[in-house]
């Protein structure tokens, strides 16, 4: 019997982090301060694994290398591509940017991280830094060098329902009071620039800047990539195309009755962000509440959603196939 890959989560606390994985997801988070769930990963710091089905028990990670034909892999040696998150951010997160695949292989033996943000939740008043006003190179690594961070930094407001691109070289930061699920590939490589003085209440120490490695990689000038999205219906859902990019594609499903979907990708990646819905894959029904996360492998041609949802999903692009 074909079937979805239905995921537990890993959570991980963070100098930022509050209660909202909680609060709003139901998740057991181990403190007050998490800031992460890592839903879909493949990722060493973050492994997630198979609570149902036929490969209970097993991780993301080893279902790629072992499994391939779950996901049309063609190089059981390269790691699983994509990653997914939700995260709390309950104080601003640190300002800073990720390389991309060259430089992540070359200095941390990672890939590089390209991600995108859709805007779960965002209190009133919510921001986020979104790129900078350096023109050239020098002016942006004398803001650095100086911390003219109030003159460097770009901030946007938020709301709920907003999605954000954000190529490897952009300079970034989630703000307070943003809840957000994470598209992205799957890395860990974050080069710090600036942490507001914070100091880290378990070390007493403020966090490590690695602001070498952000002068080299940052994208200077900063010019916003906006997606065009596209809408269509199938049935009671309404799909909303966020973005088509390199390494991966992010799409909303929202369902309001019924809708019978067929495979687009060589597998899907998808969480459900609000409401519930029962997924039917080959004859048998699934029943997801608000966080639940789950593949639809390669052999799962079609499925039918019932209830009333919001899902994001997100498949492999080009790049990550």
């Amino acid at each position: 019997m074909t079937e979805p890959l239905i995921l537990k989560p890993t959570l991980h606390e963070k100098i930022w982090g509050g209660t909202a994985l909680r609060d709003i997801y139901d998740l057991d988070i181990p403190s007050e301060t998490t800031g992460e769930a890592w839903v879909i990963s493949g990722h060493p710091n973050g492994v997630v694994s198979v609570i149902n089905g036929e490969y209970a028990g097993k991780t993301v990670a080893q279902l790629w290398h072992d499994e391939p034909q779950l996901f049309a892999n063609q190089d059981v040696e390269r790691p699983f591509p994509l990653l997914v998150k939700i995260l709390d951010a309950h104080q601003d997160l640190s300002v800073q940017v990720h390389p991309d695949d060259q430089y992540a292989k070359e200095h941390a033996g990672e890939l590089g991280k390209t991600e995108s943000w859709y805007i779960l939740a965002a209190k009133p008043g919510a921001m986020i830094y979104y790129g900078h006003t350096a023109t050239d190179k020098a002016a942006f690594d004398q803001a650095v060098d100086t911390g003219d961070w109030d003159h460097l930094l770009q901030k946007v407001p938020v709301k709920a329902g907003d999605f954000f691109y954000v190529p490897s070289g952009t300079l970034h930061a989630l703000g307070a009071g943003v809840l957000t699920l994470e598209s992205q590939q799957s890395s860990d490589v974050t080069y710090r620039v600036y942490d507001f003085d914070r100091v880290d209440a378990k070390t007493g120490q403020k966090r490590d800047l690695h602001l070498a490695d952000a002068k080299k990689v940052t994208s200077v000038p900063f010019v916003p990539e906006k997606p065009v999205q596209i809408v269509s219906h199938v049935g009671d859902l309404t799909i909303t195309n966020l973005v088509s990019a390199p390494y991966f594609n992010v799409v909303k499903w929202e369902l309001a009755g019924k809708a019978s979907l067929d495979a687009t990708a060589p597998y899907t990646l998808a969480t459900v962000v609000a409401g519930q819905v029962d997924l039917t894959v080959d004859g048998a029904t699934y029943h997801l509440n608000k966080a639940a996360s789950f593949i639809l492998p390669n052999d799962v041609q079609s499925w039918y959603l019932a209830g009333e949802a919001t899902l994001m999903t997100t498949t492999p692009g080009p790049k990550s196939l």
